[in-house]
């Protein structure tokens, strides 16, 4: 019963065939291979416009590369509290941007508000060298709580973020969760709603080692080029990058493993708020589900076999959590089962 993470699941058979079928023989190396570009065109087709891909092997390389592709001196990037990029990158951001600052905004289980971002925004006088600048705002989609933004909430942070020309970054390192959460598509999700660039996270979801950064300004991309190759994030073998998101992408397969992991954590809630011994904290949209229960039973539990791991009490849950209690995340995937999700539950019960 694994629900440490998504990050423990292996590959997704049909991905591991598509990058076996790639490495035999030669190809142009740098992303200039055949597959690099079909997959190029590929992303083009799944947003409806021209974008500018770039490969990367980790999601704190994609956000740090993002921030970089906008730094400013002085610069201040705004994003939740519990933002990936804030709480668990290691100053990565900082380091890629050259010492730009991170500014937390609260709100609601990993989602900040409009209204809170715009308060935050208020700190930083125009032209006062003393305090810093804003350059950027980023969005976690799906959260790092198992939330979703709306639609409506995404048009209205970029409406603030448009107020101060402020480019919208969006980490999608659970990206297919939250589309196929919403139900929509993944223009409506990014440059429909003004984000400027994504995040594509594939790795979470069924890949080996595969993510991207997708700019919709193309003019950028020239210089995002530069930014890359100075983060050693420029692969030479980058067809084995290319030749995972092509098995990834086709045939929907990314949005089946997608619903797929959204469905078991709705099945892993429903087994946690029907337990007399553990309480489901709030429902989740996406594929992580939180829960609080005795520190025994997180013991018994993990005695048994069951995977998972404490967390830290998101600052906006007010519920009481009792000092021998903790809260706990739960994370499904592609590879999760029913009779794994069955076995916890009866655990539970």
């Amino acid at each position: 019963m694994f629900f440490a993470s998504d990050n423990w699941a292996g590959a997704h058979p049909k991905i591991a065939d598509g990058l076996s079928a790639h490495t035999a023989g030669f190809a142009s190396a740098y992303g200039t291979s055949d597959i690099d570009r079909k997959v190029g065109e590929r992303f083009n087709e799944i947003f409806e416009r021209e974008v500018s891909v770039f490969f990367v092997g980790t999601g704190t390389a994609a956000n740090s590369l993002s921030l970089a592709a906008f730094n400013q001196p002085g610069g201040v990037s705004f994003m939740h509290r519990e933002a990936h990029m804030l709480e668990d990158e290691c100053g990565a951001p900082e380091f890629l941007t050259g010492g730009s600052r991170l500014r937390a905004v609260d709100g609601p289980l990993g989602r900040m508000t409009a209204e809170n971002l715009e308060h935050a925004m208020a700190h930083f006088e125009p032209e006062s060298v003393h305090s810093g600048r804003p350059m950027a705002v980023s969005v976690t989609q799906a959260t790092e709580v198992g939330t979703v933004y709306s639609l409506a909430e995404l048009d209205a942070i970029s409406a603030v973020a448009k107020t101060r020309g402020l480019p919208l970054h969006m980490d999608g390192a659970r990206f297919a969760n939250a589309l196929v959460a919403l139900d929509t598509t993944p223009a409506e999700m990014t440059w429909k709603r003004g984000v400027d660039i994504v995040s594509f996270g594939g790795t979470k979801n069924g890949c080996w080692c595969a993510e991207a950064v997708v700019l919709f300004d193309t003019s950028k991309a020239r210089e995002f080029g530069f930014l890359r190759k100075r983060a050693a994030q420029l692969f030479s073998k980058s067809r084995f990058i290319a030749a995972q998101f092509d098995a990834y992408l086709a045939d929907g397969l990314w949005l089946d493993n997608a619903r797929h992991s959204n469905a078991m954590a709705a099945k892993l809630a429903d087994a946690i708020a029907a337990s007399g011994r553990v309480r489901l904290a709030w429902r989740p949209q996406a594929n992580e589900v939180f829960a609080v229960m005795p520190k025994t039973t997180m013991k018994e539990l993990n005695d048994a076999g069951a995977v998972f791991y404490p967390w830290n009490t998101p600052r906006s849950y007010t519920d009481p959590i009792g000092a021998e209690e903790t809260m706990c995340r739960f994370v499904t995937s592609f590879a999760t089962t029913a009779e794994e999700v069955d076995r916890f539950g009866a655990l539970i019960a």
